[in-house]
């Protein structure tokens, strides 16, 4: 497993960090995912060999959030 610490903004509430979570974690190859609001970050652990970062970064913006 690959792991990554992608800053997110944008995120103003739980809210934001539950949604941020469910669309990270919707894709096949992912396995944990912690985002938190203080730090802005969301750290993923993945199957680089079934999702790549990028997609990850594409279901945060996809979100409207932003990927720092």
């Amino acid at each position: 497993m690959a792991k990554a610490k992608i800053n997110v903004g944008g995120m103003t509430c739980e809210h934001c960090v539950k949604t941020v979570t469910n669309a990270i974690s919707a894709l096949p190859g992912v396995g944990k995912v912690k985002v938190s609001l203080k730090a802005n970050t969301a750290t993923v652990e993945y199957d680089a060999d079934k999702v790549t970062l990028d997609a990850i970064h594409t279901a945060i913006k996809e979100e409207e959030y932003d990927v720092l």
